[in-house]
């Protein structure tokens, strides 16, 4: 079977089930496991590299309002690959190519691939599009074995946990996005509750929203989580200072107790894939340190200064 993904989290997916060797193309943006980084691109971004995020933000919501994609497919590169299978998603339109250009694409290839739609909204839909890839490459048995050790992994996590007294579990803001904040949805805030955290900010299971400055100080948050989606730790780092400037900043309970943490938002937390349990490994270690262990293949998260220095 000759596959190609257009998002990252789907080739994580296809990875675990041992099918790197069919694929074929990936999306500019897949880089997990290091070697489909040499296969060919089948997708090209509209936003130029290297804008500040508020530039970012603001051409994301132009090219959204103007019902232009933000993704395109290399239709060129795309025939010459005649995929069997094309793996994509349809959940989010800031993160891949629009479905309507998917579906015209497979009119437009002569031999009529298969599609795969992953559309997760929890930790537990994610699970369940490893076992719809699994159906699609007729690797069923194999893809509900994959899905039961990661499952084993959280209930390994939550049993733990469960020795947590309500009185210890500390309010926790996440961020996906700094210029302006923006709180993560979908099944971050699942994540931070089988941490042994409360999430104070509460979108579960629903789409990451653009938040006020107000609304951030109002939820009094013990810790703050900082992934930007897209970013890889030293990219985040630089876009830290921009918190110090949230009226009444340095009255959060997380500033004055110093806990404040960034990671990888490129690799963890935004990707719905096998790596989403990994999120959950290091979101325990860094709120229970002294309950949840670090697996040792992870790197704590980063903490950071009121300032936004890191520390």
């Amino acid at each position: 079977m000759r596959i190609v993904s257009l998002l990252p989290s789907a080739t994580e997916i296809i990875c675990s089930l041992g099918l790197e060797n069919q694929l074929v193309g990936v999306s500019h943006e897949c880089d997990y496991p290091a070697g489909v980084k040499a296969l060919p691109d089948v997708t090209v971004s509209a936003i130029p590299a290297g804008l500040p995020s508020e530039a970012i933000d603001d051409m994301v919501r132009n090219q959204l309002q103007s019902e232009q994609s933000l993704y395109h497919l290399k239709m060129d590169v795309l025939q010459k690959l005649q995929p069997d299978l094309i793996v994509t998603q349809a959940l989010c339109e800031v993160c891949a190519v629009s479905a309507t250009e998917v579906e015209g694409a497979l009119c437009a290839l002569p031999n009529n691939p298969a599609l795969v739609n992953l559309e997760p909204m929890s930790l537990v839909e994610v699970f369940d599009t490893i076992e719809l890839v699994g159906q699609a490459t007729n690797l069923r048995d194999h893809a509900r074995n994959v899905r039961s050790q990661l499952e084993a992994r959280v209930a390994a996590v939550v049993e733990r946990t469960n020795s947590i007294t309500e009185s210890d579990k500390p309010r926790v803001a996440f961020l996906e996005w700094i210029a302006p904040l923006f709180n993560a949805g979908h099944w971050t805030p699942e994540l931070i509750n089988m941490a042994g955290g409360i999430d104070c900010l509460g979108n579960i299971n629903t789409p990451s929203r653009s938040l006020e400055d107000e609304e951030l100080v109002a939820a009094q948050p013990d810790v703050l989580f900082v992934g930007l989606c897209g970013f890889e730790l030293p990219r985040s780092l630089q876009d830290l200072p921009l918190l110090s400037r949230i009226p009444q900043w340095e009255t959060l309970p997380c500033v004055q107790q110093q806990q404040l943490y960034c990671c990888d938002g490129n690799a963890l937390f935004s990707r719905p894939g096998p790596r989403l349990v990994e999120s959950l490994e290091l979101m325990a270690h860094t709120l229970h340190p002294d309950i949840h262990p670090l697996p040792a293949h992870l790197q704590a998260a980063q903490r950071f200064t009121a300032a936004g220095e890191a520390c």
